[in-house]
C-alpha cells in the first residue's frame, strides 16, 4: 500500500503531467513498442500515428494521480477500460511489460534515477492500479467462459455478406468458421475485429459496435471508411482494408462481444440520439426493442436477461424515438432499415437532421431538419422526461446534446453515452 509520503510524491507530479503528460506518454509508447514489437498487433497503430493514444493515456495517468487518495471515483472509467482490454485479449502478464516501460519512461524523461523515491512511489501506485484492472478483467473473462456461445481470445469468422449502406458505410455480416453457436450479447455492445493490414504488414485490432440485435446466426458490424480528407487526416488502416481489400468469403478474427453501453430498460420509453456512424449501437438496441431479437426458444442465454425479458421486449409498445444527424443523405447509412421499422411499428418515431440537403431530399420524408441537430427544435413529445436517453457520436456532438438534455430538465441519471476514440484503452 502507498504510504502518505508516497501519495504526496505522486500528487506532486500532477503539474508536470498537466504540462508534459503527452510528451511522457509518447516517449513511453515509442519505448515499449520498440522493446516489444509484438504489441503492435494489440495497440491501434492509427492512434499511435495520430497521437490520440498518447493523449488518452496522458489523461488517464493524470486522473489517477489527481485521485490517488480515492481511486474509487474512477470506477466507471475503469469498467470502460477493462471491457476494452478484455476485447483485446490483454492478460495479466501484459501489465508487467507496461509497468516496466512506464517507470523507465518517467525516469528517463524526468532525468531521475530509478532509485529515486518518486519512481518507487509510482511503482506501488501502478501496481495497485494494475491489480484492480486485472481483478476486474478476470471477472469479465469468467463471464465469457460461462456464457453460452461466447469465447475467449480470438475466433475465426467468415464474411458472409458485404453490403454498401452509403458512400461511407458498409455492413459486414460475419458467421463463425467453426459453425458453433453465438452468444446473445447485450444490444449496444461491440466486438474487436483483427485483420492483416497490408500497408503495415501486421495484424491490427479495431472495436466496432454490433449494429444488429442478436440473431444466433451472424454478427453484423457497419463500418465507416475513414478517408484522408486533409493532409493532417490519414486514412484508417483497418476501415480502408475492410472496404477495399476484404471480400465475401474472407476470414477475420473476432473477440467476444464486450462493453458497458447497452439497453437499460426495454419496458421504458427510449430515446436514441446519434450522429454519423454513432447510430450503430443504437440500431442494435432499436432492433431488439421492435423485434425482440432472437427467439425465446433459443437455447442461448443473455447474462441478466430471462425469457420474461424477451417476452416483454416482444410486447413492448412504449414510445421509441430514433433521432439521427448526418452530413447528408449520401452518407446516411441504414436509413431505409430505420424507415421500414418505423412503418411497421407506429410507436417508433424517427427524426433526421441533415447539414446538407440536395434537391432529391424530401422534407418530412427523408429529413425533418436542415442544419445541425438542435434538440430544442424537436417536438416536445419526442423528449419525454421519464425516458432513458442514449447518446453516441463524436465527442463535441455528445457534449452538445447532453447539455441540451440537461437544459430541457432531463435527469442526468437517465442519460447514457458511448464514447468514440481511444479513450477506453488506457494501459
Amino acid at each position: 500500500m502507498l504510504t502518505e509520503e508516497q501519495k504526496e510524491l505522486v500528487k506532486a507530479t500532477v503539474p508536470v503531467l498537466r504540462a508534459n503528460g503527452v510528451a511522457l506518454t509518447e516517449y513511453f509508447y515509442n519505448r515499449m513498442l520498440s522493446n516489444n514489437p509484438e504489441l503492435k498487433e494489440t495497440f491501434n497503430m492509427g492512434n499511435q500515428r495520430s497521437g490520440a493514444q498518447a493523449k488518452a493515456l496522458a489523461g488517464a495517468v493524470l486522473a489517477y494521480a489527481e485521485n490517488i487518495d480515492d481511486p474509487s471515483v474512477l470506477a466507471p472509467v475503469i469498467e470502460l477500460v477493462c471491457n476494452k482490454h478484455v476485447s483485446l485479449n490483454i492478460q495479466a502478464p501484459d501489465y508487467a511489460i507496461v509497468g516496466e516501460n512506464l517507470l523507465h519512461s518517467i525516469s528517463e524523461v524526468l532525468a531521475i534515477s530509478m532509485d529515486d523515491p518518486l519512481i518507487s512511489a509510482w511503482a506501488i501506485a501502478y501496481g495497485q492500479l494494475a491489480d484492480l484492472f486485472i481483478a476486474t478483467e478476470k471477472a469479465i473473462y469468467s463471464e465469457h467462459e460461462t456464457t453460452a456461445g461466447s469465447w475467449l481470445g480470438w475466433r475465426n469468422f467468415i464474411i458472409k455478406s458485404k453490403i454498401k449502406e452509403s458512400d461511407e458505410i458498409t455492413s459486414f455480416y460475419l458467421t463463425p468458421e467453426d459453425g458453433k453457436p453465438l452468444p446473445l450479447y447485450k444490444p449496444g455492445q461491440y466486438i474487436t475485429l483483427r485483420i492483416m493490414v497490408p500497408e503495415l504488414g501486421i495484424k491490427q485490432p479495431r472495436q466496432y459496435s454490433l449494429s444488429d440485435s442478436p440473431s444466433g446466426e451472424y454478427l453484423r458490424i457497419s463500418v465507416k471508411r475513414e478517408y484522408a480528407r486533409t493532409e493532417d487526416h490519414n486514412p484508417g488502416y483497418v476501415s480502408s482494408t475492410l472496404h477495399q481489400v476484404v471480400q465475401e468469403g474472407d476470414r477475420v478474427e473476432l473477440s467476444a462481444p464486450c462493453g458497458n453501453f447497452f439497453l437499460v430498460n426495454a419496458d421504458n420509453s427510449n430515446v436514441f440520439i446519434s450522429a454519423g456512424i454513432g447510430q450503430t449501437p443504437m440500431l442494435a438496441m432499436l432492433n431488439q426493442l421492435v423485434t425482440g431479437g432472437s427467439s425465446t426458444e433459443n437455447e442461448l442465454t443473455l447474462p441478466g436477461k430471462t425469457e420474461a425479458y424477451f417476452s416483454s421486449v416482444n410486447q413492448v409498445k412504449k414510445p421509441i424515438y430514433f433521432i439521427h444527424a448526418a452530413r447528408g443523405s449520401n452518407v446516411h447509412g441504414m436509413r431505409a432499415e430505420v424507415q421500414a421499422l418505423a412503418n411497421e411499428n407506429p410507436h417508433l418515431h424517427a427524426f433526421v437532421a441533415y447539414e446538407n440537403v440536395v434537391a432529391e431530399d424530401i422534407l418530412g420524408k427523408d429529413y425533418h431538419l436542415q442544419g445541425r441537430l438542435d434538440l430544442k427544435q424537436l417536438p416536445e413529445s419526442y423528449l419525454p422526461k421519464d425516458a432513458d436517453y442514449y447518446l453516441c457520436g463524436p465527442a463535441p456532438f455528445m457534449q452538445q446534446q447532453r447539455e441540451s438534455l440537461l437544459e430541457l430538465c432531463i435527469p442526468v441519471e437517465r442519460i447514457h453515452s458511448e464514447a468514440f476514440g481511444p479513450g477506453g484503452v488506457a494501459l
